[in-house]
C-alpha cells in the first residue's frame, strides 16, 4: 500500500479499481484546515490524464504491474517495436500507448516495459538519452555570452531549447524526465 507521503512521479497506484502512474503532485499545507495533495495522474490503459486532490494519508493499492527489459527495435506504420533480448518475443506498441516517452527511443535502447495484467500500457526509458540534431538554426555569432537558447529538433521529432554553439549533426544528451538539453555528447 502506498500513502500520499510516498508519491513521487512515476509512481503506480491503483485510483477507483484502475492503474494510474503520477505525473506530477504537489503537497498543500494550507494555513488552516487539513494537508492535501494536488495530483496529476495519467491512466495506463487509456492513456488519459486526471487531475485528482486527495487527502493526506489516503492509502492505494499497488497494481499488478510487471516490469520487463526489452529492447527497441524500430518504428513502423503499426507501431513501435520492442523484442525481448532472452526470449526473442517482440511486442508493438502504439503512438498513443508511448505519449511523449515516443520522442525519446533511438534504435537498440534498452528500456523497461510495464506489463499490466500482461499488456504491455508503458515505456520506462533511462533517465538520459543521447540523441543527433536533426534541425537547428544556426546561431548568432557574438552572442555566446548572453546565454541565450533556440529551439532545435531532435532526430526522433522532439523540440528541446539548446545553446547557441549547438549545431545540426551533434549528439546531445537530453533529460527524459523535463525533455531538457543537459549537454553536448563527443561520438568518437
Amino acid at each position: 500500500m502506498y500513502e500520499t507521503a510516498d508519491f513521487k512521479k512515476g509512481l503506480k497506484i491503483m485510483v477507483e479499481g484502475k492503474p494510474y502512474v503520477i505525473v506530477d503532485f504537489q503537497h498543500v499545507k494550507p494555513g488552516k484546515g487539513n494537508q492535501f495533495t494536488r495530483t496529476k495522474l495519467r491512466n495506463m490503459l487509456t492513456s488519459q490524464n486526471l487531475e485528482v486532490t486527495f487527502k493526506s494519508g489516503e492509502k492505494f493499492e499497488v497494481p499488478n504491474v510487471e516490469n520487463k527489459e526489452m529492447t527497441f527495435l524500430y518504428k513502423d506504420d503499426t507501431g513501435y517495436s520492442f523484442m525481448d533480448q532472452e526470449s526473442y518475443e517482440q511486442l508493438t506498441m502504439s503512438e498513443d500507448d508511448l505519449g511523449e516517452t515516443k520522442y525519446y527511443l533511438t534504435e537498440n535502447l534498452k528500456v523497461v516495459i510495464l506489463l499490466y495484467n500482461e499488456k504491455a500500457v508503458a515505456v520506462d526509458v533511462p533517465k538520459a538519452v543521447n540523441l543527433k540534431v536533426a534541425k537547428s538554426d544556426p546561431g548568432i555569432k557574438g552572442d555566446r555570452v548572453s546565454g541565450a537558447t533556440k529551439p532545435a529538433t531532435m532526430e526522433t521529432g522532439l523540440v528541446v531549447q539548446v545553446p547557441l554553439h549547438i549545431n545540426e549533426g551533434d549528439t546531445l544528451r537530453i533529460d527524459t524526465d523535463s525533455g531538457d538539453y543537459v549537454e553536448r555528447v563527443n561520438m568518437k
